[in-house]
């Protein structure tokens, strides 16, 4: 249904365009591209929407903690922005602590790079060929074309959010926050993207030929996974297929010979070397149906077969026909106490029966509840406050009132599992790093692994390395990655 209103919804766009262009103060010439463009939103409300975002970024995302990493991202991104087209706006570059293989702008001239990404490009050449790519959404203001569609075609935001339930009602102009990572492009705006990269990376003397081959990695990253925290790049970048070969074709026409800039392998691999791979553990994770969190040592057992998802700020659970929830987060309180009644005066929440004193041990207030929702529909669940390790955790469990005899006994157990965290095969885990190797000589990928295990699957080694599970190496550095082991994983998990 959705699907067939697009055309319309297109055309209603066009017209409205066309009309704000023809009116004259809502249309603009673009700074990067030298088309016209509606521009609802002006750069000074660009700015400030960026810097909302990027405070939600920070609390919803966090910093990686290298202080060495941010500098180096911060001045790659500085080099490119200023040989761009908008090179007075306030332009901020970080690094974000996040597995996943992505990087995103947002309006203001804010971009992104998560560790996941620089944990899987092999020169400074490929990471700054990414971030020019990021630069040029800001520059061609492709958020904010989208941002202006939407208020002229009455639609709201066409968003493709965070997988996080927390996030899920953010989508409106006034709250746009996160809203506005994921914004999809269309076909030419990634085009366009692609020639403001290349002419960026290639102004400031970057070889551009390694560009083509990191749409290659992308890609094999995002065959590979099968879920993330974050939507990976190609996402929210869709590939029409032919992006690879095109930007090969014009690195292949540039009239002047390609520039040296971050061609240097062992340089780049010499910074990331102890980088973070993948999930940190230390920051919960799970062993089928519990959860385990070292740094606030705690275990929870969610209810089998339901859907879990362990973020920075949540940690929760959805059942198989999406109709109840479990979510812990931080109340941020002094004592369970002030936390309940805080939860309690909310408008439209009411409480119910004393549940239980203690968890396990642990000091708690808990109660049953009703609450009606915006659109009128009421739920009952369990919310328990738990004092643990100086803080305080919210439990909250809940169904729809007419479901809640279906799930009232499964809530009770499953928010009564709450509890210390005391066995130190979960306590003292530590999370997977990269760490570089100094091949004297070429050997296949197979041998390199026999001889420097990894904790990855040979796959992953692979792709890490640019190569195939039946490739090689040649002499040089060269990518392994160590720790991270698990209690329950096998000690082979690593040959598959």
């Amino acid at each position: 249904m959705i699907a067939s209103r697009r055309p319309f919804i297109r055309r209603a766009a066009a017209a409205a365009c066309a009309a704000a262009c023809l009116a004259g103060p809502s249309c603009a010439t673009n700074p990067a591209t030298g088309g016209k463009q509606i521009a609802l939103v002006s750069e000074g409300q660009e700015k400030q929407m960026g810097q909302q975002a990027d405070r939600e970024v920070a609390a919803a995302i966090g910093l990686y903690e290298d202080a060495d990493l941010q500098a180096y991202v911060r001045r790659i991104g500085e080099d490119l922005a200023a040989r761009s087209e908008r090179p007075s706006l306030p332009w901020t570059f970080r690094l974000v602590d996040d597995p996943a293989v992505n990087a995103f702008a947002i309006p203001g001239g804010y971009v992104y790079v998560t560790r996941g990404l620089m944990s899987y490009m092999t020169s400074e050449a490929e990471l700054a060929s990414v971030m020019g790519h990021e630069i040029g959404h800001i520059t061609a203001r492709h958020t904010v074309s989208q941002i202006s569609k939407a208020q002229l075609a009455n639609i709201g935001l066409a968003v493709g959010m965070i997988v996080r339930p927390e996030l899920q009602s953010l989508g409106g102009l006034a709250e746009a926050g996160l809203s506005l990572l994921f914004l999809k492009y269309g076909r030419d705006a990634e085009r366009q993207a692609d020639d403001l990269g290349l002419r960026y990376i290639t102004r400031v003397g970057y070889d551009p030929r390694p560009m083509p081959d990191v749409f290659t990695t992308l890609e094999r990253v995002s065959a590979a996974e099968s879920k993330g925290r974050v939507p990976g790049w190609l996402s929210t970048h869709p590939d029409p297929g032919d992006r690879r070969t095109r930007i090969g074709q014009q690195i292949a026409a540039l009239k002047e010979a390609p520039g040296t800039r971050g061609r240097d392998r062992a340089e780049y691999l010499r910074r990331i070397d102890g980088l973070e791979f993948g999930e940190d553990p230390r920051e919960g994770f799970f062993e089928r149906n519990v959860f385990y969190h070292p740094e606030m040592r705690f275990q929870f057992e969610f209810p089998q077969g339901w859907k879990t998802s362990n973020q920075k700020q949540a940690v929760g659970a959805q059942s198989p026909n999406q109709d109840a929830v479990v979510v812990i987060t931080l109340a941020r309180r002094e004592s369970p106490e002030v936390a309940s009644r805080e939860f309690f005066s909310q408008g439209g929440i009411q409480q119910g029966s004393a549940w239980r004193g203690d968890l396990n041990g642990l000091p708690a207030v808990a109660h049953s509840f009703a609450a009606q929702t915006q659109q009128g529909a009421v739920i009952r669940g369990l919310a328990a406050f738990v004092a643990h390790q100086g803080k305080v955790f919210q439990l909250l469990g809940y169904t729809s009132s007419a479901r809640w005899p279906r799930y009232a006994e499964l809530m009770n157990q499953t928010v009564s599992s709450f509890g210390r965290l005391t066995d130190r095969r979960y306590l003292e885990v530590e999370p997977k790093r990269l760490s570089i190797v100094d091949l004297p000589r070429g050997m296949s990928l197979r041998q390199f692994a026999d001889r420097h295990p990894s904790t990855v699957p040979l796959e992953t080694l692979a792709i890490i390395n640019e190569t195939t599970v039946d490739g090689s190496l040649e002499a040089g550095p060269a990518k392994r990655v160590v720790g991270g082991r698990l209690p329950g994983e096998s000690p082979r998990a690593d040959r598959r």
